[in-house]
C-alpha cells in the first residue's frame, strides 16, 4: 500500500501533463483558423509540408515522447489499479505489474524509436 501511494502523486501529474500536451493538440489541429500556429503552410493542419514542418521540429520530438510516457504511465498504472480492485492474490499482483510494467516500456521504446526515425526522416527531405 506504502508503493501506491508514492505512485499516485507522479499518476496525477501524468494527468496533468497529458491535459496540457492534449490541449495544445487540440489547439494545433482544430483551431488552425483562429490560431496559426505551427502550420506553416496554408491549409489544412494534416497536410504534409504542416506534417514534415512538426515531425521535424525538436519541440514536437521533445513533446511526442514526453506525451508518449505520460499517456503510458497513466493509463496502465490505472489499468493496475482497476486491475487490483479486484483482489487478485498475490502472486497474481506480481504478474499484472511485471506484465505491464514490460509492456509500457516495449511501447514507450517502439514509441520512442518512431518519435525520432520521424524526426530523421523529416530533417533528410
Amino acid at each position: 500500500m506504502i508503493r501506491d501511494q508514492k505512485m499516485w502523486p507522479w499518476h496525477v501529474l501524468a494527468g496533468v501533463v497529458i491535459l496540457v500536451l492534449l490541449g495544445l493538440h487540440m489547439t494545433i489541429m482544430h483551431l488552425d483558423k483562429i490560431v496559426r500556429i505551427f502550420n506553416p503552410a496554408p491549409g489544412h493542419p494534416v497536410e504534409w509540408l504542416n506534417v514534415l514542418s512538426r515531425t521535424g521540429s525538436p519541440f514536437f520530438l521533445v513533446t511526442y515522447v514526453i506525451l508518449l510516457g505520460a499517456a503510458l504511465f497513466h493509463g496502465l498504472y490505472g489499468l493496475r489499479n482497476i486491475l487490483f480492485e479486484l483482489h487478485p492474490p498475490a502472486w497474481l499482483k506480481t504478474a499484472i505489474g511485471v506484465i505491464l510494467g514490460l509492456a509500457g516500456l516495449g511501447l514507450f521504446a517502439y514509441g520512442t524509436w518512431a518519435a525520432f526515425a520521424g524526426f530523421a526522416l523529416a530533417r533528410t527531405l
